[in-house]
């Protein structure tokens, strides 16, 4: 009896959506006669008040805006544009207010849309336009429509796929998709479309609209290899209105990001290093989110879809690595450079204003700063556990580098007498033994007098880059995104701690002290070399060449993580590349340098400081690369 009362019902359910679904498509042919064209409205919408239906494809969408304000009392101040498409040409459409929340998540690349009883307008001339797949179609770029809940209310009706006649003439889109090995190629603000897989994803940070705005961009770097080329796509990922994607992009995901522009400075050094950022159009998916996309047909997607079939997953995820300090674009090797680069009213800061920076800085905010002094001091911190002792405190094995004061005063010498005036630094393998650290005259004579101190040279477990770890991936995710504005209990149930996560980096970081010019005012902060055996492409140490002392401060951390990933557990080191770094500070000591400092505040009371350039005054008003 039952089981025929649930056949009867069955069938009586089945025949009302037969008949609902039957009335909506009898309903949408007869409006189809009745449509009109986007090159017909944009020839007859002055004479018009009330238009006929469209019939259009999405093409393109925007990232969500918010554009609320104190004074404007808006229940929903949000809009998005989108750029739809037939057979006449592309044309925008500005989905606003309340529509925006109700439909945005429902239009996607792809969705075919009928649109009644829309608004049209005079075009808004400083919108952003993507890049269409197809060069050949027409722009009609005068005006635009409009949706919204009033004047007039629209009405939007999204058409399945499957009810899709050919003979619309609706385009499909259409893509601009590169290889790895062709983006070296392309000129700087080139629009294209990538597919990898993802090796690294960097921790969320965020960075100011404007310099004392309380707006801000949600951003994180991404690498992702495709098999045409050993160097990876480096990708500046800002926030598309994707949370579900932004937050859950993890490495060995397939990665798909649209929309993209080439950013390259030819006036540098030509090899250095290219890299795409998102635009406002752009979208973002991962493996999970491909399917039903429109991309899947196209034929590089195929093609690396091919590829990643014949590669071992075990020797992909020796390469991946998740979070940390990540210091990319690289400080160009031009101060002035650097200084055009910057959009800032006052581009240098004395060391005494960064205790007032640091104070300023939201959950998050990432901040380059410009100070000026002198290096002073040096002090190489060295453990084989160096990112999971730290902790928040500072590490108890201290190598330090013991540059002695007569080999700096006579930095002609003979490479004999320099050697035997190194003669009592004490050899590599006795790391962690010894408490020196090298000083300049000036810093000796100064230090016990200043009136300022400021210590940001602790390295904090949220500054290393982490070898990713699949099984705990749910766990890596949480610590380098954002935390929750309300607290909420973790969901993720694990007693791994965050430090337990191999570093990505080298095995140690320097210590340096910057003296400010009127010799009153200090600062340490923390220079943090970044090498991985894995992948020698994560963190680019070629463009720190400019840089000697840098340069030779990194190459000593490679030297000595490439000799622990060998098997060897001895941190030593050759003594010539210590000797490098003495050279290299004699050339800096009692000189004017500005110092470019990457800051970023963590969380709770934790602000990472790192050294990430220093530029030296060969003259008045002249700086240029050490």
């Amino acid at each position: 009896m039952f089981s025929h009362e649930c056949s009867f019902l069955g069938f009586v359910l089945s025949f009302f959506f037969f008949v609902l679904t039957f009335g909506l498509f009898l309903l949408f042919f007869s409006l189809v006669s009745k449509l009109t064209s986007l090159g017909q409205l944009e020839m007859t919408w002055r004479s018009r008040i009330h238009f006929h239906p469209l019939l259009v494809r999405v093409l393109y969408k925007s990232r969500l805006r918010y554009y609320g304000k104190p004074e404007k009392k808006l229940d929903m101040p949000y809009q998005a544009y989108f750029e739809v498409a037939d057979s006449s040409g592309m044309m925008s459409m500005v989905l606003w207010n309340s529509l925006c929340p109700e439909w945005y998540n429902s239009m996607k690349v792809g969705t075919v849309l009928l649109l009644e009883q829309y608004a049209v307008k005079t075009s808004y001339p400083y919108k952003t336009q993507p890049t269409p797949g197809d060069s050949q179609m027409k722009r009609f770029a005068t005006i635009e429509i409009s949706l919204n809940v009033r004047d007039p209310p629209t009405k939007i009706s999204i058409i399945p796929e499957e009810m899709v006649k050919p003979e619309w003439g609706l385009p499909e889109v259409k893509y601009r998709f590169i290889t790895r090995s062709e983006l070296d190629n392309l000129p700087n603000n080139h629009s294209c479309d990538v597919i990898g897989l993802v090796t690294f994803v960097g921790r969320a940070e965020r960075s100011r609209k404007r310099e004392h705005g309380e707006d801000f961009w949600l951003y994180r770097w991404a690498h992702a290899i495709d098999g045409t080329s050993d160097q990876p796509f480096i990708l500046e990922l800002f926030a598309t209105s994707q949370p579900d994607v932004f937050e859950h992009i993890h490495p060995m995901t397939y990665l798909v990001c649209t929309q993209m522009r080439v950013v390259r400075d030819l006036t540098e050094n030509p090899s250095s290093t290219i890299y795409l950022t998102t635009s406002n159009e752009s979208q973002i998916f991962i493996t999970g989110w491909h399917k039903g996309q429109p991309y899947t047909k196209d034929t590089k997607v195929k093609n690396f879809i091919q590829w990643t079939k014949t590669q071992s997953e075990a020797d992909q995820m020796k390469k991946t690595v998740i979070g940390g300090y990540y210091p990319f674009p690289r400080p160009p090797n031009n101060f002035l450079k650097y200084c055009k680069n910057n959009k800032v009213k006052s581009v240098l800061k004395a060391i005494g204003e960064m205790e007032k920076e640091i104070e300023d800085l939201h959950y998050r905010e990432h901040k380059r700063i410009a100070v000026q002094g002198k290096i002073s001091a040096i002090r190489y911190i060295s453990s084989s556990n160096a990112a999971e002792e730290t902790s928040g405190a500072e590490l108890g094995q201290v190598q330090c580098l013991r540059i002695n004061v007569i080999a700096l005063k006579h930095a002609a010498m003979s490479k004999q007498d320099y050697q035997e005036g190194m003669s009592d630094v004490p050899e590599i393998e006795e790391m962690g033994r010894t408490h020196d650290s090298w000083q300049s005259d000036l810093w000796a004579q100064v230090k016990d007098k200043l009136m300022k101190y400021l210590h940001h040279s602790t390295i904090f477990p949220e500054s290393i880059p982490r070898k990713f770890d699949y099984v705990h991936k749910d766990l890596l995710m949480q610590q380098y995104n954002l935390y929750a504005a309300v607290h909420q209990p973790k969901e993720t149930r694990t007693d791994k701690n965050i430090n337990e996560f191999k570093s990505a980096s080298g095995l140690g970081y320097y210590e340096v002290t910057v003296l400010g010019i009127n010799h009153d005012v200090a600062i340490d902060v923390a220079f943090l070399p970044l090498v991985c055996p894995e992948d020698p492409y994560l963190f680019q140490l070629e463009d720190n060449q400019n840089d000697m002392l840098l340069s030779h401060m990194s190459c000593i951390s490679g030297c000595q993580q490439k000799a622990t990933s060998n098997g060897r557990h001895s941190l030593s080191t050759p003594s010539s590349k210590y000797d490098e770094i003495v050279k290299a500070a004699m050339d800096l000591d009692g000189k004017h340098v500005v110092c470019i400092l990457d800051v970023c505040h963590l969380g709770d009371d934790k602000v990472e400081v790192f050294l990430s350039k220093i530029y030296k005054t060969v003259e008045p008003g002249v700086l240029e690369s050490v």
